[in-house]
């Protein structure tokens, strides 16, 4: 790879959040939320437009009615930017660009993975995975082919060049079953900038990616990760959290000192009678930074929902701690992390 590019943490500063906007499809929450997913997905975009600028892989026609919304949630209107942009689904964490900077000129550019679906598992993706090229050529920005299949919610780095992902899903045989351990973290080391590769080693219950790390554990700075526990171990997330929470213990900062292990209870159990995932992978560590705030996913959960928040304006006092409900979002596996992808400046 040209140049000396690396993966800025999500604290760094940014030039835009990047989503992709709801497509009429059947398949997305059971085609039967269509009115309350795009109210969502509008409260979103509203909420990050007050700290920076919004782009959206958008769909025809949707300029006039996004604006009427986004003032409607106190959004900054010329902030929402809108790309023609064909894509499949709105999960844009793991189909969009993952940005990385070049150490010495500043130059910003894409790095283009593929992109299967969660391994074959959700059809189609074909336009999906074509989300980067198109980003890069509108932007004009230089791309470089990752090589091997990766969802930017599978990975999550800090500022001193380490990364944390997951076995479940790096190591599955559904993402690069040619690849080995060692392949792919010399992958992630040259296209990301990264030194060391952290591995967790699987994902809470109803996660359709497998195990994502930002439904997790993710870095607050390059000394301390704030990770998801379960109160009651005899469950099958407290099982899972625990043999995490072992693991993160025995990781060590690149100055070779423990991690500062923040723990993050779980919300109480959410659950759709007849839907797909019996239990929601419902998680607080999938919050979203942006430019002096934190958007935290709340889960009409009252106490809880509360105390997350506090936790959260205690790890980032700098910034503005929003709690946006997701609830209606979680139905189909994801929350504010996952739907959205930063732009790095």
């Amino acid at each position: 790879m040209m140049g000396d590019y690396f993966m800025p943490p999500e604290w760094a500063e940014q030039v835009a959040v990047w989503l992709s906007w709801p497509v009429d499809d059947p398949r997305h929450w059971g085609g039967a939320k269509r009115e309350v997913i795009w109210e969502k997905f509008a409260e979103v975009a509203a909420v990050i437009s007050r700290f920076e600028e919004v782009r959206i892989n958008a769909v025809p026609g949707l300029e006039g009615w996004l604006g009427e919304r986004v003032k409607k949630f106190d959004g900054e209107v010329g902030r929402v930017r809108l790309f023609d942009h064909a894509h499949n689904d709105v999960w844009c964490r793991d189909h969009g660009p993952i940005f990385v900077k070049d150490r010495g000129t500043g130059e910003v550019a894409v790095t283009d993975w593929g992109f299967n679906g969660w391994g074959g598992r959700f059809a189609p993706w074909d336009l999906d995975d074509t989300v980067p090229r198109q980003v890069a050529e509108r932007l004009g920005m230089r791309r470089m082919e990752g090589g091997m299949i990766l969802e930017g919610g599978a990975i999550e780095v800090n500022g001193a060049g380490q990364l944390l992902t997951t076995e479940a899903v790096l190591l599955n045989a559904n993402r690069n079953p040619e690849m080995g351990r060692g392949e792919i973290e010399e992958r992630l080391k040259d296209l990301l900038g990264i030194r060391e590769v952290l591995w967790l080693e699987r994902g809470i219950e109803g996660d359709d990616t497998g195990g994502h790390i930002d439904d997790l554990a993710r870095f607050v700075d390059d000394a301390t990760i704030v990770a998801c526990v379960e109160e009651d171990v005899t469950t099958p997330n407290g099982e899972i959290l625990q043999r995490n929470l072992r693991r993160l213990r025995e990781m060590r900062t690149v100055g070779g000192r423990p991690f500062e292990i923040v723990e993050m209870p779980m919300p109480e159990a959410c659950e759709v009678p007849g839907w797909r995932l019996p239990v929601l992978p419902a998680s607080f560590v999938n919050y979203l930074l942006v430019n002096g705030g934190v958007l935290v996913p709340t889960f009409r959960q009252g106490k809880r929902d509360a105390r997350t928040l506090d936790v959260y304006r205690e790890l980032f006092p700098g910034r503005e701690g929003v709690g946006i409900g997701c609830l209606d979002l979680v139905e189909e596996g994801g929350t504010l992390h996952c739907i959205s992808q930063q732009e790095p400046v």
